[in-house]
């Protein structure tokens, strides 16, 4: 599957949004119910988040060119980003109007209706999400994925709604209706936090996941036994795209023939266990001490490489 086709699943979020807005401000209008007007919202968000997604799905599918040699996948992150603070603003909005109807509550109307619509609508997001989250998963788009959590929570989010609202029919206590408002909101705002923080944590070139570091060492194992050793290993991730650096240390006397195609080896079986991964490798001789200078992340600036 295409970088590019992924776009397909942002216009199915699109839509699945849409329509659940559409279903959703039915609801409240049968039944006047704030915990139905605050999925409505969070629908709303649904929706700038897929148009979002739909965005940075495309630039992140543009090839590498001259000014990003590394490509454009780092543009997810933005898009997730993005939802995030649109989530939580969604539970800002929906805390505020809880407030005002948990001092003046309301007599629902035509719940029975209402809880029927907003069903068929928890419905439409909920096939969206598992799909958008299983291909998110697939490909490593933190876009997908994300947006399909945040339709997941809105599923959960319905799910109390729904059955706060049937709670209030039951019992008369209608102050149910904005205690419920402001336990959706508090979730959404616990899910914002998640989606931002990883977004940050893509922004800032955190390393990849301890899967993906115990299949390369695993990959270094094979070869050391050989006598080959490997330092200065950097992962990091942008998107789909994952890229892996290390140094690889042969004996001097080899020739550059055989040197090249050790790296070649290493690269290639880094990339069958590492899927979507770009390899940079560094040849150095085992027994020159400047081989052993930048043994760490970063070389000191007053180690022997800076010695005339």
């Amino acid at each position: 599957m295409e970088k590019s086709s992924l776009t397909r699943f942002a216009w199915i979020s699109i839509g699945a949004s849409v329509l659940t807005i559409i279903l959703k401000t039915i609801a409240y209008f049968l039944t006047d119910s704030v915990g139905l007007l605050s999925d409505a919202i969070e629908s709303l968000v649904n929706l700038a988040g897929g148009i979002m997604a739909l965005t940075m799905l495309k630039i992140a599918a543009r090839p590498a060119d001259t000014e990003h040699a590394y490509g454009h996948n780092k543009a997810e992150y933005f898009a997730s980003g993005v939802e995030g603070t649109l989530i939580l603003v969604a539970a800002a909005s929906i805390g505020y109007t809880a407030y005002g109807r948990l001092f003046d509550p309301k007599p629902l109307e035509q719940i029975g209706r209402g809880l029927v619509v907003s069903a068929a609508a928890s419905a439409i997001n909920l096939a969206t999400a598992l799909l958008l989250v299983r291909v998110g998963r697939k490909r490593n788009s933190i876009t997908l994925e994300a947006n399909g959590n945040h339709l997941m929570t809105d599923v959960w989010t319905s799910a109390g709604v729904i059955g706060a609202v049937g709670a209030v029919a039951a019992t008369g206590w209608t102050r149910l209706d904005p205690i419920v408002a402001f336990i959706v909101a508090a979730n959404i705002v616990w899910t914002g936090c998640k989606i931002v923080r990883r977004s940050v944590a893509g922004l800032m070139d955190a390393s990849l996941p301890p899967a993906d570091i115990e299949s390369v060492t695993k990959v270094f194992a094979r070869h050391e036994a050989d006598g080959i050793q490997f330092h200065a290993l950097r992962t990091r991730q942008a998107g789909m795209r994952k890229f892996v650096s290390v140094d690889v240390l042969v004996p001097g006397a080899w020739s550059v023939q055989q040197g090249h195609d050790l790296v070649e080896k290493i690269e290639a079986e880094i990339r069958a266990v590492v899927s979507e991964s770009s390899v940079f490798t560094h040849l150095e001789p085992l027994e020159d001490p400047l081989s052993w200078a930048d043994e760490k992340l970063d070389r000191s600036t007053d180690g022997p490489s800076n010695k005339k």
